[in-house]
């Protein structure tokens, strides 16, 4: 009895669709491609009867769809990619949809891994983390345009002066994934300061700083930002220089916080240097002539179309920053953004053939 069971059960495995054995062999990432089993008979007949109007906007909204890895709530990130959709959906041809993510750190991974998301917006210099785990990074992910700059924030209690009084110190560097979790301990790390790291939410953080627990807090983002505008510190509470040098000049850009930023602050006439990370517009490197592929170039024609009316008023005024021709080191530029780095050219893709 038990032979005859187990040579019914034999017939039955060898009698399972190779679709189904192969189940769980053809993983990978969402890059993968796996061709799809020809349809029965009857999923064929249904194919050939008259669409609802309610399948064609499905199919029309879904063949423009764009996912866009953005950022935290209240980071600048999610703002951009924002305003960025409220622009380029207007025509109809795309339809962009920005993702609450945990930052332009984390974007990347996102943008290499997550299925759905085609753009994306980090900082350069989380790439150089990518560039020892994923050696082909240049080939898989293409430079749109920059942004704006990420301004480096170190903000301290009254006995700190220096950078070299923050060592071995308490110095917090908001939540992991963060802009300022990765580029923060990077910069201290080229500037010789040693720190104890925390990564806890700035909110928390900036409690345990005017309670004494913290010696200093670092954001790297868009200034200005609203926990030093909106709160009001006690004197002696600053932020420190943190001047530009060749040590950093493979990623950051010399920058500076003024009394407009922050007019309670900084006082007049006594800017603080600082240094700023670009952050940037990426997409993945999809295959010409792929449907993913044709998305990103449909969303580059409209965004880079645009982009007088996202400097205009009712924007962020950073969108003045935002330069079509700089180049990210490392990066080679989607085709799509190349023509825009001519001027010309740029004018007469916004003018169109006369």
């Amino acid at each position: 009895m038990t032979r005859k069971l187990l040579f019914v059960l034999v017939l039955s495995l060898l009698a399972l669709p190779a679709s189904a054995q192969n189940v769980g062999r053809t993983g990978g990432d969402k890059r993968s491609a796996v061709p799809a089993a020809p349809a029965p008979a009857s999923r064929a007949v249904r194919a050939a009867q008259p669409r609802t109007a309610e399948e064609e906007v499905r199919d029309r909204t879904n063949a423009g769809t764009i996912g866009f890895a953005a950022g935290l709530l209240e980071g600048a990130p999610l703002r951009f990619a924002t305003e960025i959709s409220r622009v380029v959906n207007e025509s109809g041809k795309v339809h962009v949809l920005p993702v609450v993510t945990r930052g332009p750190t984390e974007n990347v991974n996102d943008l290499l891994y997550l299925k759905g998301i085609d753009i994306a917006i980090i900082n350069s210099d989380s790439l150089d983390e990518y560039r020892a785990q994923v050696p082909e990074i240049g080939k898989r992910i293409v430079h749109v345009m920059n942004l704006f700059p990420s301004e480096l924030h170190v903000f301290v209690r009254p006995e700190i002066n220096s950078l070299a009084d923050l060592a071995r110190k308490k110095v917090n560097f908001n939540t992991q994934g963060t802009a300022a979790a990765y580029s923060g301990p990077l910069i201290f790390s080229r500037l010789g300061i040693e720190v104890e790291k925390t990564f806890v939410p700035h909110p928390a953080a900036l409690e345990l700083m005017r309670k004494g627990d913290m010696a200093a807090v670092v954001f790297v983002t868009s200034k200005p930002v609203d926990a030093f505008v909106k709160r009001k510190w006690d004197e002696g509470f600053k932020f420190l220089a943190v001047p530009w040098s060749p040590v950093l000049a493979d990623y950051y850009i010399p920058a500076s916080l003024t009394p407009s930023d922050y007019p309670a602050l900084v006082q007049a006439g006594h800017d603080i240097e600082t240094i700023a990370v670009p952050t940037v517009l990426v997409a993945y490197n999809w295959n010409p002539g792929t449907p993913r592929y044709d998305r990103v170039t449909a969303f580059v024609s409209e965004l880079f179309g645009k982009l007088d009316l996202l400097r205009g008023s009712g924007f962020d005024p950073k969108w003045k920053d935002a330069d079509p021709a700089a180049n990210v080191p490392g990066l080679q530029r989607l085709k799509a953004a190349e023509s825009w780095q001519d001027p010309q050219l740029a004018n007469a893709n916004r003018t169109g053939p006369r």
